[in-house]
C-alpha cells in the first residue's frame, strides 16, 4: 500500500521556471490569491444529497464584492480566451469556495452564463513550483491538454471535467453498460503515465474519469486533477496508482477481465505513446527539465530514497548520481525511451 509520509513542502517559482513560463506564454494577469483571502466569513457547502463537500463558500463585505467579481471575470477571460472581453459579457460570478483542508487552501470559482445558465469552474491557488511542473508534464506527456496561467505567486487553473474516481466506484462501477475491458485498460495506461513522469498520490479522490460515448461503445480517460505530489515522495510505490487501497476496485476489475499478457500489451502501448510525445515536444521538454533541475523539489532524504529504489527497479545505478527530483524524472523518462 502506498502512503504519503509527510505534508508536502511548497516550493516557490524561481527565475528559471518563470523564464520557461514566459516562453510558453503561461504568464498572464490574474487577481492575486491573497486578495481572495480577505473574506469576512464562510459557510459549509453541501452537495445535492446533503453531504458535506469539505468546501466552504466564502462571504465578502459588500464593498468588496463588485471589485472582486469584476477581476475574477477578467481572470477567466485571460485563462480561456487570451483576454478577449467579449467572452465575459454575459457571465457572472455565482459562488466562491475555499477548501480549507487543501495543501494550499485553493479557491474554486463558479462562473455562470446569464443567457443559458451554463456554468464553469476555475481555481485560484498559491503558485507551488511542484504543482506547475506537474501540470506542465501532464500537458506534454499525457493525451490531455492543460490550461493554466501564472501571475507572480498566484496560479490559475481551469476545471478538469470528469466523474471523481471515488464517486465512480460508488455509482458507476456496477453499471450494466460499463465496458469493463476498456476501463481496466485505461487504468493500466494511467498507471504507466503517472509512474514514468513521477506524479504521486493518485488515489481515487485525486483523479477523474472522463466518459465519452462513441457510436458503438464508450471510451474512458482517467485524468489526474491533483498535481501537488509531483516528484516529492521517496517511495516508488507512491507513484503507482495500483498500490493505493482506494483504487482496489479498479485492480479487482482488471484481474477479472485481463490476462497478464493483455496487461503487458497495454503497458507497452502506453509507453510507446509516451515516447512519441517526448519526441514531438523534445525541445520544450528539455527546457522544462532544465528548470526542474534548478531546485531540489523535495527533501534530501526523499531524493536519495527514490533514486535508490528506481536504480533497483530499472537495474541502473545512474539514478544514484541524481541530486534533485528533476534529474530523477529526466533519468526515468530516458529509461522509458530505451525500453
Amino acid at each position: 500500500m502506498a502512503l504519503i509520509t509527510r505534508k508536502k513542502l511548497i516550493y516557490p517559482v524561481n527565475e528559471v521556471l518563470r523564464d520557461y513560463l514566459r516562453q510558453q506564454e503561461r504568464e498572464s494577469t490574474a487577481l492575486a490569491y491573497k486578495d481572495l483571502t480577505r473574506y469576512r466569513s464562510t459557510i459549509p457547502l453541501y452537495d445535492h444529497s446533503g453531504k458535506d463537500t469539505l468546501w466552504e463558500t466564502v462571504l465578502y463585505d459588500q464593498s468588496e464584492v463588485e471589485h472582486i467579481h469584476k477581476d475574477l471575470k477578467m481572470v477567466y477571460s485571460n485563462l480561456k480566451s487570451a483576454g478577449q472581453v467579449e467572452v465575459i459579457e454575459h457571465l457572472f460570478i455565482d459562488r466562491i469556495d475555499i477548501c480549507p483542508f487543501g495543501n494550499t487552501k485553493p479557491f474554486r470559482i463558479r462562473i455562470v452564463n446569464s443567457i443559458n445558465d451554463n456554468f464553469d469552474y476555475f481555481y485560484i491557488k498559491i503558485a507551488d513550483a511542484s504543482r506547475i511542473y506537474g501540470l506542465e508534464l501532464e500537458h506534454l506527456l499525457s493525451p490531455n491538454r492543460i490550461n493554466y496561467i501564472v501571475d507572480g505567486n498566484t496560479l490559475v487553473e481551469e476545471h478538469i471535467i470528469g466523474v471523481p474516481g471515488d464517486q465512480f466506484i460508488l455509482n458507476n462501477l456496477e453499471d450494466k453498460n460499463l465496458n469493463k475491458v476498456r476501463l481496466a485498460k485505461e487504468f493500466v495506461k494511467f498507471n504507466e503515465r503517472t509512474f514514468f513522469r513521477l506524479l504521486g498520490d493518485m488515489h481515487s479522490s485525486n483523479f477523474v474519469i472522463d466518459i465519452t460515448p462513441d457510436f458503438e461503445e464508450v471510451h474512458y480517460r482517467i485524468r489526474a486533477i491533483d498535481f501537488d505530489q509531483q516528484s516529492f515522495e521517496g517511495r516508488k510505490a507512491v507513484y503507482m496508482p495500483k498500490y493505493f487501497k482506494q483504487n482496489n476496485a479498479f485492480i479487482q476489475l482488471g484481474m477479472e477481465v485481463m490476462t497478464p499478457e493483455s496487461m503487458k500489451q497495454y503497458q507497452l502501448e502506453e509507453r510507446s505513446l509516451m515516447v512519441n510525445r517526448i519526441k514531438s515536444s523534445r525541445y520544450t521538454l528539455n527546457e522544462l527539465l532544465t528548470a526542474m533541475k534548478s531546485t531540489p523539489l523535495s527533501i534530501e532524504k526523499n531524493i536519495r530514497q527514490l533514486a535508490k529504489e528506481l536504480a533497483r527497479h530499472h537495474g541502473d545505478d545512474a539514478f544514484l548520481t541524481c541530486s534533485s527530483m528533476g534529474e530523477i524524472v529526466e533519468r526515468n523518462l530516458q529509461k522509458l525511451e530505451t525500453m
